[in-house]
């Protein structure tokens, strides 16, 4: 595997690359027997994602970037092994989403895509992540580079599982002094 990641802006052909490393992410993330969500709520939430309707919007989506978008990948070779989400508006920044393979974890890949979204935000606002509460690789993450937990603590019907269970979040924040 090389050790030369190039991180860009997402195009329409990475998106068979971003949702595969965003399934594979979950895949090692999300499943957890306290909270009851099991790997085969992740795979059924993934199971048409990889063609038809759920692929053609992933393209749209890279393909209609609009300027309070920033839809980055990092690549070994052409293999998409990266990939994160943000947005900014008048009102805050939010980070959407970084995720890595879990195979690329601890190489420097999330710490470089943050300094190119670090550059995207508004600097007159704050930036806001939301995590699973119980995603520890992802809290110490963000903690390193600056982010501090707000205490917000909630559910997203947009994450409820086959089983019924639901990701538990977290909000963390990024003051604007530090970006």
């Amino acid at each position: 595997m090389s050790r030369d990641f190039v991180i860009s802006v997402a195009k329409p052909e990475d998106a068979l690359g971003t949702i595969e490393v965003q399934y594979k992410t979950w895949l090692e993330t999300y499943p957890n027997q306290k909270i009851g969500i099991t790997r085969e709520d992740v795979e059924d939430r993934y199971k048409d994602a990889f063609e038809g309707k759920k692929l053609e919007k992933r393209i749209k989506v890279i393909n209609e970037q609009r300027d309070t978008e920033k839809i980055l990948v990092a690549k070994d070779g052409e293999k998409v092994v990266a990939y994160s989400y943000a947005v900014k508006s008048e009102e805050k920044n939010q980070l959407q989403a970084i995720y890595i393979l879990p195979e690329y974890h601890r190489r420097g890949i999330g710490t470089n895509m943050w300094k190119q979204l670090k550059n995207f935000f508004n600097k007159e606002n704050d930036v806001y992540v939301e995590v699973a509460d119980y995603n520890e690789k992802a809290i110490s993450f963000y903690k390193k580079i600056g982010f501090v937990d707000t205490s917000k603590r909630f559910t997203d019907e947009m994450f409820k599982m086959k089983s019924g269970s639901v990701i538990p979040e977290m909000e963390m924040k990024l003051d604007k002094s530090l970006l």
